[in-house]
């Protein structure tokens, strides 16, 4: 009973698979045979990599190079089967219909792929059937119809999936073997080019198949760098965010304090000026609230942001820049730092943007210019404050870096919050460069931040 079921279960099996190919064939070679499917022209790129001497204007004809070379070959197969016609073969009309029918289908396939296929059976067939009164004996592969067929599905592999090549190749030699029956011919030859047409029909699915490889992993490269960039942005926003909220938590921690010490200041303070303080209180006090809880959701998204520094430490700001070169100078890079104009308080949020540019800034040198010499210029000017860091070329062989180009996104990020501009290139000496003017309105008076955080 249960070898009886076993054959059973291989039967079944076998029939589904049967069932599954036969399925798979009738989707790729019946379903939509004749749709269009145009092919389109090379891609810019593509052209200026194979020919980047070729001027402007032949360029934009060179990506027609495909169409105009299957055009040429469908041209030439009209011409030479014409031409190729003798007294014993058709004639006049007749014989320009069967050259013009075989010149077709390579022409088709720039279009419609599979119905090029089967168009290309049919001289194939009318060859083989015209070619059964030879004397010498019958044989549908000499004319000149079956190469043309070759060619034809060599194109429509190669314009569409590698997986055609087996099933065009199951139904030509399934149609030859019955025109071979038909008309009487010697099948001698029938197996030899079979195996010649499937190496060929193989090789155009293997190049097919590498082609359609090496486009996924462009593609799976491209969105690789996008995804990369993308959350090094969202991750360059989470910081700054942690870091203005210490900002802003300062400031308001002062309005609250000092609006709940506002009315024990004046004598006798109306109660209408002691309810507006207490109001102004209750707000900042609030808005401290949302600020934490605002800050809960960002810290808990990344657990792990601050197990380098104690997350209740004072955010940096220009005068621990002196620091700062300390510990780059002990890593070993040679740094120096220039201030021009005179130096005055500026917003807390400013200071911790220029401060983490400069950090930003030579944590690049160090990664990617080793041995190199770094400088440092501040500049307090008129209505803002310059940053410019720049490096001279490495002197050794730096370490390949997966994070390359996305820590200019964050500096990039944090000068355009400030309503600031941002340029990020390489030295004609070989070295980097950054420079950055973050704007500052009204820093009259301010003074530099400190003191209690939330």
């Amino acid at each position: 009973m249960n070898e009886k079921t076993q054959k059973q279960d291989s039967l079944h099996s076998e029939v589904r698979i049967a069932h599954g190919v036969l399925h798979r064939l009738r989707q790729d070679l019946f379903v939509d045979a004749f749709a269009f499917r145009p092919l389109p022209p090379l891609e810019d790129a593509k052209i200026c990599r194979w020919v980047p001497w070729l001027p402007e204007r032949l360029r934009q004809w060179a990506r027609w190079l495909p169409h105009a070379t299957v055009g040429f070959f469908s041209a030439f197969v009209f011409l030479v089967d014409l031409a190729s016609s003798g007294p014993g073969s058709l004639h006049g009309m007749v014989a320009a219909g069967f050259s013009l029918l075989l010149a077709v289908p390579p022409m088709l396939t720039l279009f419609r792929p599979v119905g090029a296929y089967w168009l290309s059976l049919v001289p194939f067939a009318v060859g083989a059937f015209a070619d059964a009164g030879n004397p010498y004996g019958a044989n549908i592969f000499s004319n000149g119809a079956f190469p043309t067929h070759v060619i034809v599905m060599t194109l429509v592999v190669l314009r569409t999936r590698p997986r055609l090549a087996m099933e065009m190749w199951l139904v030509t030699f399934a149609v030859a073997a019955v025109l071979t029956a038909l008309v009487g011919a010697e099948p001698g030859d029938l197996l030899t080019v079979a195996v010649f047409c499937g190496v060929i029909l193989i090789s155009a699915a293997a190049v097919r198949a590498w082609r359609e490889e090496r486009r996924q992993v462009v593609e799976t490269q491209t969105l690789t760098e996008e995804e990369r960039s993308r959350r090094t942005l969202l991750e360059e926003r989470a910081l700054i965010a942690r870091e203005l909220h210490d900002v802003v938590a300062h400031h308001m921690s002062v309005i609250a304090i000092q609006a709940e010490a506002a009315p024990y200041r004046v004598k006798d303070t109306p109660p209408e000026l002691a309810t507006s303080f207490a109001t102004i209180r209750e707000n900042a006090v609030a808005a401290l609230a949302e600020l934490r809880r605002i800050l809960g959701v960002v810290r808990s998204a990344d657990p792990d942001a601050f197990a380098e520094s104690d997350p209740e430490a004072p955010q940096p700001t220009l005068g621990n820049l002196d620091a700062l070169l300390g510990s780059v100078r002990s890593a070993g890079l040679e740094v120096e730092a220039v201030v021009t104009g005179s130096p005055r308080p500026l917003p807390q949020g400013v200071e911790l943007s220029a401060y983490r540019i400069v950090q930003e800034g030579l944590s690049n040198a160090l990664r990617h210019s080793p041995g190199a010499d770094a400088r440092v210029e501040i500049s307090y000017v008129l209505g803002g404050l310059g940053v410019r860091i720049i490096n001279g070329a490495p002197s050794r062989l730096a370490k390949p870096s997966p994070g390359a180009g996305h820590g200019v996104l964050g500096m990039r990020e944090r000068v355009q919050m400030l309503g600031g501009e941002m340029t990020a290139d390489h030295t004609e000496d070989g070295g980097f460069e950054v420079a950055a003017f973050i704007p500052v309105t009204n820093t009259a008076g301010q003074t530099k931040a400190g003191g209690g955080r939330a």
